[in-house]
């Protein structure tokens, strides 16, 4: 009989015949996540995005007592299995301490996943993999435990807490390779056993399933510092979870605050008092579950740990799986700016950069929001060389003069209440979203252009400050002169072939 349909039939075998013959005629035994058996409620068939109903009779005593005997004991937290599977049994007690509920979960082992994390697993880099409850996690560690075993030939040893790698019973299931397995009879003992492993073991590598606890978290480190290496997994949804979670951060390094000085602390543009990370993270790679066969990849974690305290975007390498071995690994994301700012990215690209001139804003705060932009953002030392004037209220009220020179020079002006970095990138965003849309810029470049092949001069359409400085900023760029004509709200640039010059005004008046 193949593996596969052993595990069918040891998984049917241990309900009463009416819930079997219900779940044979489903015919989606591969789709099965659980049955769930409540006393006195309908049982059900739970899959990935549905359930069905497996009678229309209620559960009784009698069969849940029916599962239980066939399931034989369960542990002290409550979870049995069937020998030689993946499946596994887990019981809800009264306060009698009588089973009143079963969720009997389907186990695989599903051979072929490994490829989409072989080059890291083959690198020797220790792997930590998260994702919520359900979405995988066990299935790539146990893969990942057979590759190294068989293929890479190491020594590895999986600490299985609640035989959910390695199945029930005293012998490792077949889905582990020749990976050796140590059992852990209380959830609460999983550290000791962690350090036993490495200590009487001899192993190259430690797998360890659902790290939760800060002992956990301490023993993994420990085994680090041994040069033993790591492929564990942990409940979160993604990295940001994991940063502020106070039990497991320490597998990041652990985070600090430290105090700076003045000096430092006006260098860099923060507060005196600041995150940094602690020590060097126990695993070098995060990998994110975000769907079954979606992974996103943090490399260089400790790089990667620094630049969000320092409250930089980390824009991680997505994979996702194709059809059978095959994935695609896609381009570092980009963040999703709104269609009203799509133009913006584009003119911004083509323009070289925007100018800001800024007094009371940090300029780490200005540089930091326009990477994580994706914006080609410079800091003007002079206002008459800005495109737009970035000030703090404060300082927009101690000294009006600025604010009078800006409106002198036609410049947009803007000001915020709160020198932080969230502040600032809503800033950029608001400045990109001012900005003119790719087709406007075109025709800026058509006019521009003909006035090259005339000799003559052109006149562009009527536009506002902001506007007027970008157009004396491409003629500039494309070897013409340019001035500004008429009255608000008709005023104008008329750009001139390098053979002519302008009449009247200075060159790139706004």
């Amino acid at each position: 009989m193949a593996a596969h349909d052993y595990d069918t039939q040891a998984f049917l075998s241990i309900f009463p015949e009416p819930l079997q013959e219900a779940l044979e005629r489903i015919e989606r035994f591969d789709e099965l996540v659980e049955v769930v058996l409540d006393l006195g409620r309908v049982p059900e068939a739970r899959f990935e995005f549905d359930f069905v109903p497996l009678s229309k009779g209620r559960v009784t005593k009698g069969d849940i007592d029916f599962i239980v005997r066939k399931v034989g004991e369960f542990d002290r937290d409550n979870r049995g299995g069937i020998e030689q599977t993946l499946h596994r049994i887990s019981a809800i007690r009264n306060r009698h301490n009588e089973v009143v509920g079963l969720t009997c979960r389907v186990g695989r082992a599903l051979y072929g996943k490994i490829e989409i994390i072989e080059d890291l697993v083959k690198k020797g880099s220790s792997i930590l993999i998260l994702g919520r409850p359900g979405i995988g996690k066990t299935t790539l560690l146990r893969e990942a435990s057979r590759y190294m075993s068989d293929t890479l030939k190491k020594r590895v040893i999986i600490v299985d807490t609640s035989n959910e790698i390695g199945g029930d019973g005293d012998v490792p299931h077949p889905g582990v390779g020749s990976s050796r397995r140590m059992q852990v009879p209380l959830n609460k003992e999983q550290h000791d056993i962690m350090i036993e492993a490495v200590e009487n073991h001899n192993p190259e590598v430690i797998v360890i399933d659902e790290i939760g606890r800060i002992e956990e978290a301490q023993a993994c480190r420990t085994i680090a510092e041994r040069g033993v290496e790591l492929i564990g997994t942990a409940h979160g949804n993604d990295l940001g979870n994991l940063i502020t979670n106070p039990t497991l951060i320490d597998l990041l390094g652990g985070i600090q605050t430290v105090t700076l000085s003045d000096e430092e602390a006006q260098r860099r543009g923060t507060q005196k008092s600041v995150l940094e990370r602690k020590a060097a993270p126990t695993f070098d790679v995060l990998v994110e579950l975000r769907e079954r066969d979606v992974l996103a990849v943090y490399r260089n974690l400790a790089d990667v740990v620094d630049r969000v305290l320092r409250g930089f975007d980390v824009q991680p390498e997505i994979r996702r799986r194709t059809a059978g071995k095959e994935f695609l690994i896609e381009p570092l994301h980009q963040e999703e700016v709104p269609t009203s700012q799509r133009g913006t990215e584009q003119l911004w690209t083509q323009d070289s950069s925007v100018r800001l001139y800024i007094q009371g804003v940090s300029q780490s705060y200005i540089e930091r929001a326009s990477h994580s932009l994706h914006a080609d953002v410079r800091v003007a030392r002079m206002m008459e060389d800005a495109d737009i004037v970035l000030l703090s209220d404060t300082l927009a009220a101690k000294k009006p003069f600025l604010v009078e020179r800006a409106e002198a020079l036609g410049l947009p002006l803007y000001t915020t209440s709160k020198n932080s970095l969230a502040a600032i990138k809503d800033l950029l965003r608001r400045i990109h979203s001012m900005s003119v849309d790719k087709d406007q810029y075109a025709s800026w470049v058509h006019l521009m252009r003909e006035a090259v092949v005339s000799s003559a001069s052109r006149e562009l359409p009527y536009s506002d400050a902001f506007e007027r400085r970008m157009q004396h900023r491409l003629a500039e760029r494309l070897g013409l002169f340019s001035e500004s004509e008429g009255i608000e709200p008709f005023r104008h640039v008329v750009v001139y072939s390098p053979t002519m010059k302008p009449t009247q005004g200075p060159p790139g008046a706004v």
